[in-house]
């Protein structure tokens, strides 16, 4: 009974009050639908990219598409949109501004977002005031993460390249200087292969050389045969050293080959899955919701004060 003796009392309160409470909402009405015509509020235009990374290695634990949106949100991304279509001006950040860098990266943000997918893509939406605008800095981010991520392989691969390029000179230097210890064997000791000259060596001194009539000379049988006591063994040695060395540079040489091409290589770093486009109906803002939420705004404060003005009327009455 209680309970609908004031819910009686409230429509009564709405009836007295029902003028006042209508020329509210239809100012508030009038007033949000003028507000939020373009001549104030510029209407802004949408385009959105979803992508996939596309030959990347993730990094630590994380994911290729975690990857993929730790570099769009990169410095280098947006440093190279706002330069590329000189956002500052575009929209209309003065210079001199105290603050003009925290304004520009601020009104950056506000209109390029950056989001995964339930697919484990990402969505590259960005809001302008010129559809084709719009459309261009989507593709433009897109190309910047190509870019940064060719440097970031580039400069990985450059290292692994000189790594090799120096073991490489390592190796030429050592097998350069065995021929060097090769080359002055033969000239000054007569030493060139130390299997085949050991043979010859013994059938002088046997005179086992074959065809009977042919004299030896003991003298130069005698002369190599001394030099291989005294040098034979570094002959052999470097002999040996000089086939481990040359196997080590074909090797070494084989993984500089696969180095260099990884430096070199052209990919592209992203599968586009849908591809951005120039609108051509406005995004921002939505209209009808601005004139709701004011009018819904607007009731509720008016039924406030006017509970307020109801509730001191009936103090004062008592």
């Amino acid at each position: 009974m209680e309970s609908n003796f004031n819910n009686l009392n409230v429509i009564n309160t709405l009836l007295r009050w029902r003028v006042h409470l209508a020329v509210i909402l239809l100012i508030a009405f009038v007033g949000s639908a003028v507000f939020s015509g373009s001549w104030l509020i510029t209407p802004k235009f949408k385009s959105w990219a979803v992508i996939y990374p596309s030959n990347i290695s993730p990094y630590s634990e994380e994911s290729e598409t975690e990857q993929m949106y730790q570099i769009l949100q990169a410095s280098y991304v947006r440093d190279r949109v706002i330069e590329q279509f000189n956002l500052a001006e575009h929209y209309e950040i003065n210079p001199e501004y105290e603050y003009f860098t925290t304004a520009l990266i601020n009104e950056y943000k506000e209109n390029v977002k950056i989001a995964k997918t339930p697919g484990e893509a990402l969505r590259i939406e960005v809001l302008d005031s010129d559809p084709v605008t719009a459309k261009e800095i989507v593709e433009t981010v897109i190309i910047a993460y190509n870019e940064k991520i060719k440097m970031l392989h580039e400069e990985k691969f450059g290292e692994v390249v000189g790594m090799w390029e120096r073991a490489r000179q390592r190796k030429l230097y050592s097998i350069d200087s065995l021929e060097n210890v090769l080359h002055i064997l033969a000239k000054e000791d007569g030493l060139i292969e130390y299997g085949a000259q050991s043979l010859e060596v013994m059938k002088g001194l046997l005179g086992t050389v074959e065809g009977g009539a042919t004299r030896i000379n003991k003298s130069e049988v005698n002369k190599l045969r001394k030099s291989m006591e005294e040098k034979g063994g570094a002959l052999f040695l470097t002999l040996e050293t000089l086939k481990h060395e040359a196997l080590l540079l074909r090797e070494i040489t084989s993984e500089l080959d696969k180095a260099d091409a990884n430096y070199d290589r052209q990919f592209s770093y992203t599968n586009i899955i849908e591809e951005p486009f120039a609108a051509d109906k406005k995004s921002y803002p939505v209209r009808w919701l601005i004139v709701a939420l004011t009018m819904f705004t607007t009731l509720l404060l008016s039924l406030i004060v006017i509970g307020i003005i109801e509730n001191l009327r009936i103090r004062k009455a008592i």
